[in-house]
């Protein structure tokens, strides 16, 4: 029996992986976008060592090649997995997963929860803020080329075929059941059908699960900007975790701000989606800068009559490309508490010296709406009661980072939809945020469907 999974991401090479393992016969579809090696942010800065944003294996790796690698290995981020299987379950499926990655070159050591950790919580606890000590593993951006090569050579030899550089347009559905796909002109038969399309397919996926009847929900979204500070400033809290995770409750208006994707020694840089430019932060293993960086977001939730969560962060994204002109927009933390935008002039005199300068120095305010920046104040500062030095005057702000969360698709506990062998896994089904919790669902679909194909 053959098994077709569209999606090179993290997802899809884990069920693929493990459909391998099992004996199932597998294709992998993948439309490899690719990125321009002349956009490459790191090179415009002297940085470029052909990392992961300019270094691509023919597609294969989705978004999760873009990132620097962060593996959370904790349950309960990236997704709430919990909801498919039990909190031992899903560990061991971790374990599992961060086993994988290592034996395929992502050597970067594990953090140890100890009476550090226990302190920090004390001390966020004492400034109102709740922090999460979980255990990671850093790949790199500039290794990160390296595993997702090794992975895919490893499952070739097992006999998985890579059909790259190929569009999926259509599922091939009949009486109910998935038979296939419609790649390009060409139709690729098989018996199960796995959807792992990443979140740069998940328009596209929602309007398949439209077409096909298949039940969706619209996710929240997280809004905010990336912070620049001095490595130093934090180095007491990233020795400890690589990507600390810090949540805070607004007092003004009882909003959730969390702290997301810090690159201790890293650098800032530009994420581009169809009509608008966002930030996004990278840290590498062979280069390092003197400042570290973090997304800081507020969770946004629609409800009726507006409901589209998607269509109102590309909103905001359009409107800060506009006043940026198509560059991200920078500002001072000092500028923006006394209402003045940033200019070059000021941005040199600050003693933090920004690693991207693809940007334009402006008003973030301008960019972002006024309840959302209010509970980005409130939340820096509640943060400097813990990091202090993070909300100085010469904290750089980039704006905007958007992490939009696809449209949740409604799926069993074994990740299947209503259409029968059709199933639907990772960030761009909705069903997790992340490389850690991507890979699991992938392998929850995996050891359904060879479940099925022993049973005949």
């Amino acid at each position: 029996m053959k098994a077709i999974v569209v999606g090179a991401g993290p997802a899809g090479l884990f069920c693929a992986y493990e459909l391998a393992k099992a004996g199932v016969k597998v294709v992998v579809v993948d439309s490899g976008s690719t990125i321009e090696r002349r956009k490459c942010p790191m090179k415009k800065m002297g940085y470029c060592v052909k990392c992961s944003p300019c270094n691509l294996i023919h597609g294969v790796g989705g978004a999760g090649l873009f990132s620097d690698g962060k593996l959370n290995l904790d349950p309960r981020i990236g997704g709430d997995m919990l909801q498919f299987m039990s909190e031992s379950e899903a560990r061991r499926l971790i374990d599992y997963v961060d086993r994988i990655f290592s034996e395929h070159g992502a050597k970067g050591e594990r953090n140890i929860i100890d009476e550090r950790a226990e302190a920090l919580m004390r001390k966020a606890k004492m400034a109102g803020v709740r922090f999460l000590p979980i255990v990671q593993r850093h790949i790199g951006s500039d290794k990160l080329p390296e595993v997702i090569e090794s992975l895919k050579g490893y499952m070739e030899a097992l006999g998985v075929k890579f059909v790259l550089n190929k569009e999926v347009r259509d599922i091939a559905v009949s009486d109910g059941v998935a038979r296939g796909v419609v790649a390009r002109r060409e139709v690729i038969n098989g018996d199960f059908v796995v959807l792992a399309t990443g979140r740069g397919g998940a328009q596209w996926l929602a309007r398949k699960c439209m077409q096909l009847g298949v039940p969706t929900n619209y996710q929240p979204l997280d809004i905010g900007l990336r912070v620049e500070v001095p490595a130093e400033i934090m180095k007491e809290v990233t020795d400890i975790f690589w990507d600390p995770k810090f949540y805070i409750q607004t007092s003004q208006y009882d909003d959730s701000v969390r702290t997301f994707c810090t690159c201790p020694n890293g650098f800032v840089i530009s994420e581009s989606y169809n009509n608008f430019i966002c930030t996004n932060g990278h840290s590498m293993v062979s280069i390092k800068s003197d400042n570290t960086n973090f997304a800081l977001l507020v969770r946004i939730a629609l409800t009726q009559p507006v409901e589209n969560t998607s269509e109102y962060g590309e909103s905001i994204g359009r409107i800060s490309s506009t006043i940026g002109g198509g560059r991200p927009i920078l500002q001072r933390f000092g500028d923006l508490k006394a209402g003045r935008r940033s200019t070059w002039e000021r941005i040199k005199r600050s003693y933090v010296k920004p690693t991207f300068l693809y940007v334009t120095p402006g008003d973030v305010s301008m960019a972002l709406p006024g309840r959302i920046m209010a509970d980005i104040r409130e939340a820096l500062e509640m943060l400097n009661k813990v990091i202090p030095g993070v909300a100085e005057d010469s904290t750089l702000l980039y704006a905007p980072e958007i992490k939009f969360h696809a449209l949740r698709v409604n799926v069993s506990k074994h990740m299947e939809t209503n259409v029968k062998n059709l199933f639907a896994i990772g960030d761009g089904a909705g069903v997790s945020r992340g490389i850690v919790g991507a890979s699991l669902s992938g392998i929850v679909a995996a050891r359904e469907i060879a479940k099925r194909c022993r049973n005949g």
